[in-house]
């Protein structure tokens, strides 16, 4: 499958790797889930004339480790490495050294194991770096999947590397207009049903499109297909995923994510579904820890506002609880064709959030709005005059009211009015309103 999309994240990188040659060593750090195209982001944007020192940090001794990275050091930049290293603050120490003279990029993949295999090596990271940074020519490129580990290394004031990176990227899947170009390439005569299957499997997530375009044709049956069966990457991908960011204590972390996938999205209403255990540590832990749910108010709410809802911003994570974590003796009896009845039966529906969020990433992309997000108010405990969509142009003046069904002959316009006359008054008086319907052929 061919190179798509990071144009920007490209163009940073290769203006950083410029100001690392020509001024002063710079230190960049790439973050973002597994499968999101890392790797394949930074060896994109190295490619060049100058060489590239590739590392990729496994679970091994320090010194099998630095074993194995003196012979890609040597490969690389043509050089002799001593085998008597066994450190690999001396194998970074040699690295910086090198850059005094020469100018190559070095790339540290799955840099927060370190945590796992001597955690000593961030503080002996720090002091080289910043003994050598102004006088060398390295492009320094640290990435890794774990979110909480990173988010720890580089932005918890107490650790030794916090200040020292130049620049951070945090990959995200890919946007709509990308995902269009990949349809069109692998399936010319795509329907825009097929087009929100893709996004709502995979929420754009590179590796997960590669497998879908390499082995199905990109039907809503097979790519179903595909996911649901025996030996799947996806039947255990959200457990690894997840295992690897909490480790140990992840049993009451699932559980309170399976209540968010399955519409369990109020602190109250999660407490309760699970027997009355408190979760409040665990939802801000999920949300400044991990970065796997976000906390929702209705637009133009006070910050402080009560009324908020949690979802889980992970399209693929949604689409495992609700139907591989939940049905887990189907898995176990290798069950799986009724796993995909249940699956293909429930599409339509389970889908709809998920076109819900196309809508909404498909007008951030715009950058024509300064809030974007959805409205509902409560009335005796119960929902009530929910809006899928309300978009705050940046001029402060226009405000876009939009209900999203997937078939325009499922739309109750009177209904959405009477909603859209509740919005005007409680908090949308001083905004031009436009009121839309975006249905699957608005995709």
């Amino acid at each position: 499958m061919k190179f798509y999309n990071r144009t920007k994240e490209i163009e940073e990188l290769r203006r950083i790797q410029g100001r690392a040659f020509d001024s002063r060593s710079r230190m960049t750090v790439i973050t973002g889930r597994r499968r999101i195209g890392k790797t394949s982001l930074a060896l994109r944007a190295t490619e060049g004339p100058e060489p590239t020192v590739y590392l990729f940090v496994s679970r091994k001794t320090e010194a099998a480790l630095c074993e194995e990275f003196a012979g890609l050091i040597s490969s690389a930049l043509d050089c002799y490495v001593p085998s008597e290293i066994k450190s690999f603050a001396s194998l970074f120490r040699m690295l910086m050294e090198m850059g005094k003279s020469r100018r190559f990029n070095l790339i540290i993949d799955e840099f927060q194991e370190f945590f796992n295999i001597n955690p000593s090596v961030y503080s002996d990271m720090q002091n080289v770096w910043d003994s050598y940074r102004d006088a060398t020519h390295v492009n320094l490129l640290l990435m890794g999947s774990v979110y909480s580990m990173m988010h720890k290394i580089f932005e918890n004031y107490h650790e030794p590397l916090f200040g020292r990176a130049d620049a951070m990227i945090r990959l995200t899947g890919f946007g709509t207009e990308t995902l269009r170009e990949i349809m069109r390439d692998f399936r010319p005569s795509y329907t825009n049903d097929e087009l929100l299957a893709l996004f709502t499997l995979t929420g754009g997530v590179p590796k997960y499109i590669e497998l879908l375009c390499d082995d199905t044709d990109l039907s809503i049956n097979g790519m179903i297909d595909y996911v649901v069966r025996e030996n799947s990457l996806f039947v255990n991908e959200g457990r690894n995923l997840l295992i690897e960011e909490f480790g140990k204590d992840y049993g009451l972390y699932f559980s309170v994510l399976s209540c968010i996938a399955s519409g369990v999205n109020t602190q109250g209403a999660i407490e309760s579904s699970l027997g009355g255990v408190t979760v409040a540590g665990h939802l801000k832990r999920l949300i400044e820890d991990y970065s796997l749910i976000r906390r929702v108010r209705p637009v133009l709410s006070k910050p402080r506002s009560q009324n908020v809802q949690y979802q889980i911003n992970d399209n693929f994570l949604r689409f495992w609880f609700n139907y591989f974590d939940r049905n887990q003796t189907l898995v176990e009896l290798n069950n799986f064709e009724h796993l995909r009845h249940i699956v293909l039966s429930d599409y339509p529906t389970f889908s709809g959030f998920a076109l819900e969020r196309w809508f909404r990433l498909k007008l951030a992309e715009t950058h024509g709005y300064s809030d974007i997000g959805s409205w509902w108010e409560r009335k005796r405990g119960k929902e009530a005059n929910e809006i899928d969509i309300v978009a705050l142009s940046v001029d402060g003046k226009t405000a876009l009211v939009a209900e999203v069904k997937r078939q325009q002959r499922n739309y109750d316009h009177k209904a959405f009015m009477e909603k859209v006359d509740c919005i005007k008054t409680s908090v949308l008086a001083k905004y031009d309103v436009v009121t839309r319907l975006f249905t699957l052929d608005d995709m």
